[in-house]
């Protein structure tokens, strides 16, 4: 049923390229005329929408979402830029000799405690 369908897509994709290229050679300059139309009424419609979306008027939460993303982004750029000054920093930095710190022994200390003596249960 899938591969029926496919070819049957296929067909009509294929029969409209052929009348596209039956009405280009036949009346070029009728086919040229029907595109600038259909690129007419298109411009026309979109122009439309974005004049009416555009012109609703924007909630405060929205205005405030798009302050906060600019700053964002603004911060974004002075750490990307300051980390790149800082990685050429530390790559020439690299190329010389890095000294090898060994670790210490932490030193802890063991506080003795009342460890067997019985807990008075009624206390509780």
């Amino acid at each position: 049923m899938k591969r029926f369908i496919s070819f049957m897509i296929y067909g009509i994709i294929a029969l409209g390229v052929l009348g596209l290229l039956s009405r280009l050679f036949n009346d070029p300059i009728g086919f040229f005329r029907n595109i600038l139309i259909i690129a007419i009424v298109a411009g026309i419609i979109y122009m439309i929408y974005t004049g009416l979306t555009k012109g609703k008027p924007v909630k405060k939460e929205q205005q405030a979402f798009r302050k906060a993303a600019r700053q964002s982004k603004k911060r974004l750029k002075s750490r990307t830029s300051k980390k790149d000054n800082v990685a050429s920093f530390s790559a020439a930095k690299s190329s010389k000799k890095i000294k090898v710190r060994k670790k210490t022994d932490s030193h802890l200390t063991v506080i003795e405690g009342k460890k067997n003596k019985k807990k008075n249960r009624a206390s509780f």
